[in-house]
């Protein structure tokens, strides 16, 4: 059985606890090499010359439009853009209300519903219910991965399509109620 051996080295302990009076520094100072640094002062266009020749030097890291799209970053994107899209959505909504609370009552928002095309109806249920409903879908498919749950790729992706075929059915069923 090997044991490892921690701590400080017996030369080590020696060197790291011995009172400073006891050193000579001045040895130390012969034996060590001065690097010389020289400072100059520049004027604020010649540095930034400097730094923007330096950025032209450095790697551009890659952007996603040179990768082939991928169910699971498409996925994110889309889930990130439908919550931001719906918080927006409930925000100004609420916000409206708060302002004018007359003109966004449940009253006057029905009157003017009632009072739209079929086509327009529909169209506007689409809008609404399809985000909604790729966001609730897609948020159950992150927890299912935080529960340890379609971590593979073939997993991942399987997760994937099922989000994709439970938000087209229940967005149909949301527009037809």
């Amino acid at each position: 059985m090997m044991s490892a051996r921690t701590g400080l080295g017996s030369v080590t302990r020696r060197v790291a606890f011995a009172p400073v009076i006891g050193r000579n520094s001045i040895a130390l100072r012969t034996v060590i090499p001065k690097r010389g640094v020289q400072i100059q002062s520049l004027s604020p266009s010649a540095s930034e010359e400097i730094l923007n020749a330096q950025r032209l030097k450095r790697p551009s890291s890659p952007h996603f439009t040179i990768y082939q799209p991928q169910l699971t970053w498409l996925s994110s994107i889309a889930n990130r853009a439908t919550g931001g899209a719906l918080s927006a959505l409930l925000y100004g909504f609420s916000l409206a209300y708060l302002i004018a609370p007359g003109t966004f009552d449940s009253a006057h928002i029905i009157e003017f519903v009632a009072g739209l095309p079929d086509y327009v109806k529909y169209t506007g249920k689409v809008i609404l219910a399809a985000p909604f409903t790729f966001h609730f879908w897609n948020g159950l498919r992150h927890l299912s991965w935080d529960m340890g749950k379609f971590l593979s790729l073939t997993g991942a992706y399987r997760a994937g399509y099922a989000v994709l075929g439970a938000t087209a059915v229940s967005t149909v069923a949301l527009v037809l109620m």
